[in-house]
């Protein structure tokens, strides 16, 4: 039965979003512990339908001291694959023997030390791999818009607690849309930031090929950018152009690229059309130069990137095994991330110049704004699935082509390292919220805030109340 699950009522939290939340901390009109207990009833209301928590540290957020930060006081989660000093790291898998962590890994930090109060781990798929947070032998996490469809991935749990009002922000990671699509299928803002402006996870920077940055989803643009502020003050990149606090749309009139086909060529799906030809005359009617293009990638990169992909699972199995010893179960590992890991085993010469390739990736996306200064186009290749359908338990080959047919367009900025943002626009059928994709070249992060706070204004978000 489909059904809409929100905790959105009229307690301490009330429907604002975590600047506004912080504000009224603050000014003493709310009270730290008030919040704190107002969340965790959230919580525990909303997460037996969302399943969207992997662990919850509830006593520890009960007696946690304040801490300083823009964020004080709001409450928050962490997702599942990165450190905290004190609670388990599973990463989505039941590979692992659930252990405490004996430290808080950078990333983890750099988002705790803007004051917020953490409840908890959120859920993702295993080793983040897939774009729907499902499982086998346990439930997936719901979109809390439509609780028949999937909450995307591999963010999902932390987006399905935001976007439900648990809490009004959350911790978020992106190696291939792992932040844009959870945002854009639950109705959320979440910016994958240039590669290595924020902190990342031990050893990420030594890949082959980098692909995973850090961030937030949230339910307001503004939220995003106090974050993404906040973090570069903690944190600043030595030579990436300094982004600052970006508090609304700016003035410059830009020359916008709409995409509406993806790397092979293909249109998307009818009801994602529309929502982006929505977005688009939006942005036009504000008055910016909107030209439709096309991408200009080799088709050979969506083979590179499964390549790539399925290295991914080798990479992370044996990195596991060296780090947790008889902590970690091999046999336990999913369909999904074995038929992954068999896919380079039976292929092993096409690695090497799959990588070399993919290297090549920053030129080749660079070069798209020779002519434009932000790419318009879609998040994903059609709206978000039924539960089930991207189910890891079923044939690898078969499931391998449904997501290779969802992930269009996100890919191509983790490779070649520039920023993205997804921005809520509209609403489709079966009250799923729609998205828009804005891309802009590395360093530009606040080209694509002044454009979406400007995307926010003339066409607010939809409100998973109404």
């Amino acid at each position: 039965m489909t059904e809409t699950v929100h905790t959105f009522t009229d307690d301490a939290l009330g429907d604002l979003d975590a600047v506004g939340l912080a504000a009224e901390i603050r000014s003493g009109r709310v009270g730290r512990q008030e919040v704190t207990e107002a969340a965790i009833a959230r919580v525990e209301k909303v997460n037996p339908q969302l399943n969207a928590v992997q662990f919850a540290c509830f006593e520890r957020a009960r007696t946690a001291r304040a801490s300083v930060g823009v964020f004080s006081g709001v409450p928050a989660f962490v997702k599942d694959n990165v450190d905290v000093a004190g609670l388990p790291t599973c990463h989505g898998s039941a590979a692992f023997v659930p252990h405490p962590a004996r430290r808080t890994s950078a990333p983890a930090e750099q988002f705790l030390r803007q004051g917020f109060v953490l409840l908890g781990k959120s859920t993702l798929p295993e080793f983040g791999l897939t774009a729907s947070t499902e499982y086998v032998g346990r439930p997936a996490t719901r979109n809390p818009w439509n609780t028949d469809h999937s909450a995307g991935a591999s963010s999902g749990g932390s987006a399905a607690l935001v976007a439900s009002g648990a809490v009004p922000i959350a911790h978020a990671n992106d190696g291939g849309g792992s932040i844009r699509i959870p945002a854009a299928v639950n109705g959320l803002v979440g910016l994958k930031a240039t590669r290595c402006r924020l902190l990342d996870q031990p050893g990420v920077r030594s890949l082959p090929v980098n692909l995973v940055n850090e961030g937030v989803v949230s339910r307001t643009v503004r939220d995003t950018a106090h974050y993404l502020a906040a973090a570069e003050r903690y944190r600043p990149h030595r030579t990436l152009p300094p982004v600052g606090l970006v508090e609304g749309p700016g003035d410059r009139r830009l020359r916008i690229g709409l995409i509406r086909h993806d790397v092979l060529g293909r249109r998307v799906h009818p009801e994602t059309e529309a929502v982006l030809d929505s977005a688009a005359r939006a942005l036009a009617g504000a008055g910016h130069d909107v030209t439709e293009t096309r991408l200009s990638v080799d088709p050979v990169f969506v083979e590179d990137f499964k390549t790539y992909w399925a290295l991914f699972a080798i990479l992370m199995s044996a990195s596991f095994a060296a780090g947790h010893g008889r902590r970690f179960r091999p046999r336990d590992l999913d369909p999904f991330t074995k038929g992954l890991a068999a896919k380079v085993r039976r292929a092993p010469l096409s690695v090497l110049p799959a990588i070399r390739r993919l290297r090549a990736g920053t030129a080749v996306y660079d070069a798209h704004f020779t002519d434009v200064d932000v790419l318009l186009t879609p998040v994903l290749s059609h709206p978000a699935p039924r539960i089930g359908e991207h189910a890891p338990d079923q044939p690898f080959d078969e499931l391998f082509g449904k997501l290779i047919d969802y992930v269009g367009f996100t890919p191509l900025n983790n490779v070649g390292g520039g920023p993205a943002v997804s921005v809520p626009h509209g609403l489709m059928t079966g009250n799923l919220p729609g998205s828009v994709q804005l891309s802009a070249p590395r360093g530009a992060e606040r080209t694509l805030l002044e454009l979406a706070y400007q995307l926010e204004a003339v066409s607010p978000f939809p409100k998973i109340t109404a």
